[in-house]
């Protein structure tokens, strides 16, 4: 079921990139004015100043943000790739931690937790539809020659540390 997210205030009419760019006078807001922002670079405070202006809330923003700028490439960038390829890690793995960085960093920026419900939720429909023909290796128990060795071996070398112990006591030899 999918949401429309209302933007409201005089960047409704901009569009999502014209506001990043809009309000040079935000920096010089207040404190009172602004909502607080994590990081002061200037890439996190645009982020911000866009929430700030469009949105009631950040968590609708953020959705907005991580959908357009970190769930789209990811679908781009696994668009290119062969359906082969999405079970091959050297070939998704570039796509897959630029997702996971991106949905991170506005996290950060708009002060949202991050892991949240909404990536969660986002990584479960990324496996859904790239991951689930991928075949699982389910792991076996070792055969009983190994696990009869495994188990023996410290069984039978705890007499003889002890027979060892004993011995170098007995006798009285102290040296180490």
């Amino acid at each position: 079921m999918k949401q429309s997210v209302k933007m409201r205030g005089p960047s409704a009419s901009m569009g999502f990139m014209g506001v990043l760019c809009l309000d040079s006078s935000y920096g010089n807001r207040t404190t009172e004015q602004q909502t607080g922002c994590r990081n002061k670079s200037e890439h996190c405070n645009s982020f911000c100043v866009f929430c700030d202006l469009s949105f009631r809330e950040r968590n609708l923003c953020y959705e907005l943000l991580i959908k357009q700028m970190c769930f789209e490439p990811f679908n781009k960038s696994m668009s290119t790739l062969n359906p082969k390829e999405f079970c091959q890690w050297n070939s998704i793995k570039s796509p897959y931690d630029k997702f996971t960085i991106c949905t991170e960093e506005r996290a950060d920026c708009l002060l949202i937790p991050w892991p949240n419900k909404l990536v969660e939720r986002m990584f479960v429909e990324i496996h859904s539809n790239y991951f689930k023909s991928c075949p699982t290796q389910e792991l076996d128990d070792p055969p009983p020659s190994i696990v009869f060795a495994l188990v023996m071996t410290p069984i039978c070398l705890i007499p003889v540390m002890v027979v060892l112990v004993v011995m170098k006591t007995k006798n009285g030899d102290r040296r180490t």
